[in-house]
This record gives C-alpha cells, structure tokens and sequence, in this order.
C-alpha cells in the first residue's frame, strides 16, 4: 500500500507532464506560492507595512512554511520512485537526493523559519534568508536551470576571468594611488581606499563620489575606464557562449531521442509521452521541438531506400 501511495504521489511532485492534471494544478500553485512569498518578504521590508500588516504576514510565512515542509519531506520520501533508478535504496537513495541541488535549495527555503526559532538570530537576517525561496523556481523555470548549468559548466572559465579582475584591480587602485594620494589624501589615502574608486570605475558605474583631479590621474583613469569595458565584455562573452553551446547540446540530445523513436517509421503513443517528457525536461520550446521534427522527417525523406521492383 506504500509503495502504491509513492506512485501515485511522485509524479505529482515532479513537473507535471501532458495530461497530468493534477500534477499541473500542483505546479502552479507552488509557482504562485513561491511569488507570493518572495513579494511578502519585499512588503515586510517596509516599516510602514510591516505595522499594519505584521500579524497577516507571520501567519502568511507560518502557513507557507508548513507547505514546503510537507513537499520537502514528501519528496524525499517519494524520490526512492525515480525512474532512473539513481535513488532506489531506500536510506542511501534518500540520503543522496537530499544532497542534490535541487532538494538542498528547497531546504534552504524553510531552514530560516526553523533556525529562527532553535537559535536566537537577528530578524533581519531571518527576512533575507527567506528570499532563497526564489530558488525553488529553478525547478519550474527552464532558463534558471540552463544558467545554472552554464554557471557550473564554465566555473573554470569565470574563474580566470575573476582572477584577471582582481590583478588590474589591484593595478587600477596603486595606480590610482601614486597618482592621487598628495592631492586628495582622504580620497586615495591608501590603496585599500582607492579600491572603491577602481571597483566603480572598472565595472563602468562610475558614482562620480571620488574622482581624480590630476592630469596623470585622468590619463590613468581613462585608461582603466577603457579596460574596464573590456572586462564587462569578458563574462558576458562567456555566458552567452555558455548559453548557446549549452542549449544546443540539449536540442542535440532530442533530435537523438526523436531519431530512436521514429527509427522503426511508427510513432506511438508511449514514444510521444517520452519524448514529451524529454522536451519538458530538457527546457526546449514546442517549436523547438516542432523544427527538431521536421528535420528528422527530412532526413529520413532524402535517406529512404525504394525497391526497385514496386518502389516501396
């Protein structure tokens, strides 16, 4: 009877796929859940409202946090129904897909109501931590995950990028320094102090709160202001090849399962249900997946063999 109750209680759970109503109607009212509470969290900040409505907004955190609790502790329980297998036994399977990005994000959203209240901790630091909720939209949200993936995938590359953003930080604030500490003492001091000016202007904000007045002190600070553009650039750059190469492994990797299903030229209606399940999985829009179609169908069009006796 357990095990019947999992069944039916993971797909639930999971991203609701086509024909799943009531996985569907669960989504989105966790959707609109999470919204509500990361907008409350913003309201509360504002004294005015947090006096009139303080009490409705407690009682709005108090029932929120009991709702993700239960999905929380209902998806660990269920997870041992994951059709790949990977959380099968029932502790270690467990234990593994809590440890999974995804089941630690939606830990995260209710560990501050339950730290606020085993361990005495500054409210405010309370309502900030409340905004991890916003997180657990990742799930719903494909272009959170491809970025998140991104992120993980060229951690390598923006870690070289950080660190040539630290050396002319370094560089730009001792520059800066030598240039402008006689002139403007309480400015550029140190260069430690100069590094407020270098992170403004290196990142092209520019406040205009400390600026130099010395002819080799404007030449230096146009030349880091030209660098700096460049190293805005950089990470962009590489977000946004990130990005491609990552969504086009993903539609890669649906015209392979489209290939497989339409190898025997019959499409059933299990194959649809999977491929749908991949595409959802997978991020890719309908029309992604409709151009997908249409090349694999051309494809097998131009490579059809005929008979040469009845041209079939």
């Amino acid at each position: 009877m357990q095990t019947g109750l999992r069944s039916h209680i993971y797909p639930i759970l999971e991203i609701a796929h086509s024909g799943h109503r009531l996985s569907r109607i669960f989504d989105v009212v966790l959707i609109l859940l999470i919204a509500l509470n990361v907008m409350a969290v913003i309201l509360e900040s504002v004294d005015s409202l947090s006096a009139r409505y303080g009490e409705f907004f407690s009682w709005f955190e108090f029932v929120s946090v009991i709702i993700f609790s239960i999905e929380y502790v209902l998806r660990v329980w269920s997870c041992v129904e994951h059709e790949g297998g990977e959380y099968k036994l029932p502790l270690k399977g467990r234990i593994r897909y809590m440890l999974t990005p995804m089941a630690l994000i939606d830990l995260l959203a209710i560990a501050p109501f339950y730290l606020g209240i085993l361990i005495p901790l500054d409210l405010r630091f309370i309502r900030a931590l409340r905004l991890l909720r916003i997180f657990k939209l990742t799930r719903y949200f494909s272009a959170l995950d491809v970025l998140l993936s991104v992120l993980k995938d060229e951690g390598r590359a923006f870690g070289a990028a950080l660190f040539v953003l630290i050396v002319i930080l370094i560089i730009a604030s001792s520059g800066i320094y030598m240039f402008e500490h006689e002139a403007q003492p309480q400015a550029f001091g140190s260069i430690p102090a100069a590094m407020w000016w270098a992170v403004a202007t290196l990142t092209t904000v520019g406040y205009g709160d400390v600026t130099p007045i010395t002819v080799g002190g404007k030449l230096f600070g146009a030349c880091i202001t030209v660098v700096g553009i460049g190293m805005v650039a950089l990470p962009a750059g590489i977000l946004a090849s990130g990005f491609s190469e990552h969504l086009h492994t993903r539609q890669e990797e649906y015209g392979s399962l489209v290939d497989e299903a339409c190898e025997d030229g019959v499409l059933t209606a299990e194959e649809q249900y999977a491929l749908e399940k991949s595409r959802l999985e997978l991020g890719l829009s309908r029309e992604d997946a409709e151009r997908i179609f249409m090349r694999v169908a051309r494809d097998m069009q131009q490579h059809r063999v005929e008979c040469p006796h009845c041209n079939q």
